[in-house]
This record gives C-alpha cells, sequence and structure tokens, in this order.
C-alpha cells in the first residue's frame, strides 16, 4: 500500500510540475521583459534641436518596390517638419553619424512604416523604416495607385511625413486632419490619402504641399519650444 501511495503523489507531481515549471517560466520572462523595457528610452523622443540634426537616406531594392525618386519624397517630408519647426537644421551625412536614418523595406504584415530608436554618441536619435510597395498595402490602395502614380508618390510621401513626426518625437493622434493620425480609430484609408492627391498637379507639388494639420504644427512646435 505504501509503495502504490508514493506512485500515486508521483503521479500527481508530474502532473502539476509542467504547470508551475509554465509559471515559472513566464514569471522570469515577465521580469525580463519589465527590465527590458526600464532599460529602454521613453519613445517617441525629441531630438537635440541645439545642433544640427543629421539624417542619412538608403537607396533600396527593386524587390522592396523602390524606385529612386523615393528619395526625394523623404527629403521633401523632412523639408516640411523643418518649415513648420525653424529650429529643426537638417543636414546630410554618412549612415553612422546620422540621427535619422531612413531605409526602404519590403512588405510586412501590411505595415506602412516603422520607427525605431537609436541612440547616437549620448543623443537620441531613430530609424525609419518605409514600405515603398503600394501594392501590398491592400487592395484597395493598390488599385487605385497603380491607375495613378501621384496617389502611389502620395502614399509614400506622407508615410514618410508620417514615420518622422515618430522620429521628431510626435504621437499618434485621434484626429483624421492630422497627419499623425493612427488608422487604428478607423477611418476612409483610401480618402485619407486622396485628399492630399487632390491638392496636386504635378510631382514637384509634393516638395512644397507639406501635408501637415495645424494640430500637426502646433505639435512640433510645442515639442520643441523649451530648446
Amino acid at each position: 500500500m505504501a509503495a502504490n501511495i508514493s506512485w500515486q503523489k508521483m503521479r500527481q507531481f508530474f502532473r502539476v510540475a509542467p504547470i508551475c515549471f509554465t509559471l515559472v517560466f513566464a514569471a522570469v520572462a515577465l521580469a525580463a521583459a519589465i527590465r527590458a523595457r526600464a532599460q529602454q528610452p521613453d519613445f517617441p523622443r525629441p531630438l537635440d534641436a541645439t545642433q544640427s540634426v543629421t539624417y542619412f537616406i538608403s537607396d533600396g531594392s527593386k524587390q522592396s518596390g523602390y524606385r529612386p525618386s523615393d528619395k526625394d519624397l523623404a527629403q521633401w517630408a523632412l523639408e516640411a517638419w523643418q518649415r513648420n519647426e525653424k529650429k529643426l537644421r537638417f543636414q546630410p551625412s554618412p549612415e553612422s553619424s546620422a540621427f535619422i536614418r531612413i531605409y526602404w523595406v519590403s512588405s510586412e504584415e501590411g505595415q506602412f512604416g516603422e520607427t525605431r530608436p537609436l541612440t547616437i554618441g549620448g543623443r537620441p536619435g531613430a530609424a525609419v523604416y518605409i514600405q515603398p510597395d503600394v501594392a501590398a498595402l491592400g487592395p484597395d490602395l493598390g488599385r487605385a495607385a497603380q491607375s495613378d502614380p501621384l496617389l502611389r508618390d502620395t502614399i509614400v510621401y506622407l508615410t514618410c511625413l508620417h514615420e518622422l513626426g515618430h522620429a521628431l518625437g510626435l504621437e499618434h493622434t485621434s484626429n483624421y486632419k492630422d497627419i499623425m493620425y493612427f488608422f487604428g480609430y478607423g477611418g476612409d484609408i483610401v480618402a485619407y490619402f486622396g485628399r492630399y492627391r487632390s491638392q496636386l498637379h504635378s510631382r514637384n507639388d509634393i516638395a512644397t504641399v507639406s501635408g501637415l494639420s495645424s494640430a500637426d504644427v502646433a505639435h512640433i512646435q510645442a515639442l520643441y519650444r523649451a530648446q
């Protein structure tokens, strides 16, 4: 009987043990994640505008949907923010010393773009990833952009503008008029881009039609007012 009881206890232990180990590992993983998050700086965060903000715009691959003229769109997006916040002075530089680094990437889960924090020489910076293959962003946008090259450039330009807003320290908003609007709040995405597209007569108009709302401008100016 004693041997039988011991065997039953052992069976009970082995049934419970996996659950215990899972809970322990989950607790350890959660603690590690909290520690890692605590060690990361808050993001988005404003850049140091007391000096020139250096930037680098990479070339992209044909497989990503990149076109050489997309560099113009990224450049115009930088200039739009600079025109509306005079403390921002952008200056091109090699990649290794750039505080803003813009890259062109292939489609990943239908994302328009992404911005990640960098630290360069103790100063905050950001890596900006833009998805230039508009056809990969959904059939509605893909069909519309296929028949309208200016709509395609509109989408890439506004994506650059939005992600650079994060690089400069701005968060998402719930205002459909803003370039920092988050599509997670809903709304007609095709119409969102079409609103800007309707202001263009030629591609060169993108250089002067900023796409920023009055609220976007107020937010960027308030963010850098103290510097």
